[in-house]
């Protein structure tokens, strides 16, 4: 499962598993589409096999499972992750450079 996750990480420039009533969760995906950027959500807990991709994501070293974000195919973390890139700008470089960000 590790590996059907991590090609659907690579689908598109973000990817962010999530689940409908994480609080958390929903601040990651407000953080990228406020910057402009339209990832690609799965929620998990809407998912036929979503414990199945909660643990391939912890095994992946997502530790919570979610929000696990990937950018340009790789897999940046969960939010202390995340927010950390973003506070010190490295995340909107990733951004530009996974082609998410035209500006």
């Amino acid at each position: 499962m590790e590996s059907s996750v991590a090609k659907l990480g690579a689908e598109n420039a973000v990817v962010i598993f999530s689940k409908s009533r994480c609080c958390m969760c929903h601040t990651i995906k407000r953080l990228f589409i406020e910057q402009g950027v339209s990832p690609k959500v799965y929620e998990v807990d809407e998912q036929l096999h979503g414990k199945e991709m909660e643990l391939a994501l912890t095994k992946l070293g997502c530790t919570p499972s979610v929000p696990a974000v990937f950018v340009g195919g790789k897999l940046v973390g969960s939010t202390h992750n995340v927010l950390t890139l973003h506070l010190d700008g490295t995340l909107k470089k990733m951004l530009k450079d996974a082609g998410a960000l035209w500006l």
